[in-house]
């Protein structure tokens, strides 16, 4: 590896998974940042004891709290992980194998294998995730919910990010409602016109992009999960928000 790079995590309760994060990370790292939410558990114990600096800070939302640990970093370059993230063998070669001094690009993107439990969801793949970047010419995009890195100057590469988000069924349910209603709150937030089908009309459209034209069909059981899922929470989203505006109205009539 001819560049020096800084990995930075955020972390809430992650004591059952990042070691495994940390150990991932230091095959491309000489330096890692784990910006914490405050965690309960032993998370910040255990990465300590694997070397990575530690930062507390309250969550800001997903993008200011991506973006928080870069200040820490000594590097110029980032690569940025989810504590429920690790890096394959492809990923790590062509992390090392980049030319820092002469690219051409500010970022690059690498493809992302989801997991509900043991089984790899085929129908999201390859989820192209924008996280290796130069903190000077890069940043989050300040959004409460999911975020990403704002950038068009940026190569896709081969590598895959594995990312065991989900225990099982269950659990994607359960994060699912939380998810959707924290989506749901942005839309509010930003007083963006809703109807009533839009609900139906996301979450039908959602089905379809998966499970007909990214042929989620031929995947069996795990491809209708998938494509199901997916509709699920693009419909929640969109039935809270509504929900939301109901309940402020019998809260606050005019």
């Amino acid at each position: 590896m001819n560049q020096k790079i800084t990995v930075t995590i955020i972390t809430l309760n992650e004591e059952e998974r990042i070691k495994d994060c940390i150990e991932s990370a230091w095959q491309v790292a000489d330096e890692i940042i784990v910006v914490d939410s405050l965690s309960t558990d032993k998370t910040r114990e255990i990465a300590k004891s694997l070397g990575a600096q530690v930062v507390e800070q309250s969550y800001l939302g997903d993008g200011l709290q991506k973006d928080f640990g870069v200040q820490f970093a000594k590097n110029d370059w980032i690569l940025h992980l989810d504590a429920d993230e690790y890096l394959d063998e492809q990923m790590i070669k062509e992390i090392q194998d980049i030319n820092y001094a002469e690219t051409a690009y500010d970022a690059y993107a690498f493809r992302r294998k989801n997991y509900i439990g043991t089984r790899w969801q085929k129908v999201w793949y390859p989820d192209y995730m924008i996280r290796l970047y130069h903190k000077d010419r890069c940043r989050f995009s300040p959004m409460i919910g999911h975020t990403s890195l704002t950038t068009n100057n940026y190569l896709r590469m081969e590598g895959n990010i594995i990312h065991y988000s989900f225990k099982d069924l269950s659990d994607y349910l359960m994060r699912t409602a939380k998810y959707s209603k924290r989506d749901a709150k942005v839309l509010v937030e930003s007083n963006r016109k809703i109807s009533t089908w839009d609900p139906v009309i996301h979450g039908t459209a959602s089905f379809v992009k998966y499970y007909f034209l990214k042929r989620g069909f031929i995947y069996g059981l795990d491809g209708l999960n998938a494509s199901l899922l997916g509709a699920l929470r693009s419909y929640l989203k969109y039935a809270q928000v509504i929900e939301m505006r109901q309940n402020a109205a019998l809260t606050h009539p005019d």
